[in-house]
């Protein structure tokens, strides 16, 4: 496998097509340069500029890869379950790098942010099947307006928590369906 092979394969997933993976990254890309706009426009120094872009890249396009056949294999296929699914989210820490980081997104918002992913998810996975999108769905909406309700944030940093919520909610824990 070449060197983009196995970059595409950690980043997108094993066997994306290259609609996927150009899809993925055109989505990684914009997504990173917004949230780079917006920090520079918002007066931020350039390190938590450089971090909000990382942000939008990494969950702007790992929204996308989610969604993907190709990223459904992997996180549901043979060896997929439940316990390493809430393991990824769990892992995605994002939002105490930010309060930590970048001015304006406060601890009270990287908990909440936090919380409602990892809460969320140990929700959506305790659900029987025929309710799981549903409910990811639901807690994602009703999250997303929570987190700008309870804990609002300047323009620039308000898609955090919704982006990070249908990344993972909706996109990475929801397998793919047969048609």
């Amino acid at each position: 496998m070449t060197a983009a092979g196995r970059i595409n394969a950690v980043l997108v997933a094993p066997g994306a097509s290259v609609a996927e993976t150009g899809v993925s990254y055109g989505a990684a890309v914009t997504g990173a340069a917004l949230a780079a706009v917006g920090a520079l426009r918002a007066g931020l120094d350039p390190l938590p500029a450089v971090v909000l872009a990382a942000v939008g890249f990494d969950l702007v396009g790992g929204s996308v890869v989610n969604a993907t056949a190709a990223a459904k294999r992997r996180f549901h296929g043979a060896g997929g379950s439940d316990r390493r699914r809430f393991a990824f989210v769990a892992g995605h820490m994002h939002p105490f790098a930010i309060a930590l980081l970048v001015p304006g997104f406060g601890w009270t918002a990287a908990a909440l942010a936090y919380a409602l992913s990892v809460a969320g998810a140990a929700a959506v996975l305790a659900a029987g099947p025929p309710i799981r999108r549903p409910l990811a769905f639901a807690i994602t909406a009703v999250g997303s307006v929570a987190a700008l309700v309870l804990a609002p944030l300047p323009a620039f940093l308000a898609w955090i928590t919704p982006v990070l919520l249908v990344k993972l909610l909706i996109g990475h824990l929801l397998p793919e369906e047969s048609r």
